[in-house]
């Protein structure tokens, strides 16, 4: 297995603030765009269940593309790479104003999903390569901080812009612009060191889930609650009998989760003085903290105000559990072999979201009280199970 680089490349911190800057800018256009999609979708008499699926298309993009990120870096490069899915998310946005057409939509939203994990994969390893040794909780914190905080600007934008207004899409464009410019100011990366002897495509993806495998499964964990559980929140609020505007905010409420959570757990991943250990304890106690917020769901049909603390546990818990296993990766990893543990991390995130959008929509429609609230009870309960037995067993 590969350690990690304890010097950073030259133009570290400029490469963290171009990915910091660029990253937020982009997800505040998506997570306008994102709410807006599925509201118009509602006003158009298109069923939960048809909503739901098209939030998991997004998904299913990342989800077909990970796969092969460290495959398409090895033969473009990184920045260029970063680059092309900054161009593709811009034109996702532009053709969205030109059309109503619903299969067209699908295809603009998996065309976006896969120019996200391009971005995604690259960004997160990037971080973790660019981070001073011992510091990379603290600089991933702050990056999934700035993450999380998008899940709070774009839907208040939107709540502001206004949902029935034709402007509010070409502020989604012209994020997604700024974006792309300010991905262009990611400084010159040396080569790879492993560039000629890291397996890349499914062998590197084979090797890095069974070097990592219960940190991916805290990955699928906290992509299932804080983002594919997140990506629907509009339509459950408004299967609570809240406003359109009241239930986008439910998306802010989860990112509220993350930017007051994840970095300050981040810094604390830090000061352990067996980090690893730290690390997996961590990961026990938010996953905890999962599970005893979504034992609170079945009561939030008779009493509504819970679900904003319930939303709130699920933004910065499930995005903790992200933000330490992707801290204990980059802890370990370099190059190639970074970006393939990265891309399996990212795989079962968006395998969580994917499982979570898809499902969600159908149980919504077909029991909000009982079999939602169940099948979310059962995913936190499998995740706290794994890790607890991992943690004793010292092999995570």
């Amino acid at each position: 297995m590969s350690t990690a680089n304890t010097t950073p490349p030259a133009g570290a911190q400029l490469g963290l603030v171009s990915i910091f800057g660029s990253t937020f800018v982009e997800l505040v256009g998506y997570f306008i765009l994102s709410p807006l999609l599925l509201l118009k979708l509602k006003g158009a008499d298109v069923s939960t269940t048809v909503a739901g699926l098209f939030a998991a298309s997004g998904w299913l993009g990342i989800f077909i593309m990970t796969p092969f990120a460290s495959s398409v870096t090895t033969r473009l490069g990184r920045r260029p790479c970063l680059w092309l899915a900054g161009v593709i998310l811009t034109l996702a946005a532009v053709l969205y104003t030109f059309t109503n057409q619903l299969w067209i939509w699908f295809a603009l939203n998996l065309a976006s999903g896969v120019a996200m994990a391009l971005r995604w994969v690259l960004a997160e390893a990037l971080i973790a390569e660019f981070s001073p040794a011992g510091q990379r909780g603290r600089y991933v914190g702050i990056f999934q901080t700035l993450v999380s905080l998008t899940f709070i600007t774009g839907p208040a934008c939107l709540v502001w812009l206004g949902a029935d207004q034709p402007h509010t899409l070409w502020v989604v464009i012209g994020c997604t612009v700024v974006g792309l410019i300010w991905t262009l100011f990611i400084p010159k990366l040396p080569p790879a060191a492993d560039a000629d002897t890291a397996h890349v495509g499914l062998p590197g993806l084979w090797r890095a889930l069974l070097a990592h495998p219960i940190i991916m499964l805290a990955g699928f964990v906290g992509g299932f609650f804080e983002t594919g559980v997140t990506s629907i929140l509009p339509l459950y609020g408004l299967a609570l009998g809240l406003g359109a505007g009241t239930a986008a905010l439910l998306v802010s409420a989860s990112g509220l989760g993350g930017v007051l959570i994840m970095f300050p757990a981040g810094m604390v991943a830090d000061r352990f003085d067996n980090q690893a250990q730290g690390r997996r304890t961590l990961m026990v106690v938010f996953a905890s903290i999962t599970l005893l917020a979504t034992c609170v769901l079945p009561f939030v049909a008779n009493i509504v105000w819970l679900a904003w603390p319930i939303v709130f546990l699920w933004g910065g818990a499930g995005g903790t559990l992200y933000t330490i296993a992707m801290t204990d990766i980059g802890a370990r990893e370099k190059g190639i072999t970074l970006v393939n543990s990265t891309a399996v991390l990212v795989l079962t995130y968006t395998l969580g979201g994917l499982v979570a959008s898809g499902i969600s929509g159908a149980l919504i429609d077909w029991s909000p009280t009982v079999a939602f609230p169940a099948v979310l009870i059962a995913v936190a309960a499998i995740g706290l199970v794994a890790l607890v037995r991992s943690r004793r067993a010292a092999n995570i």
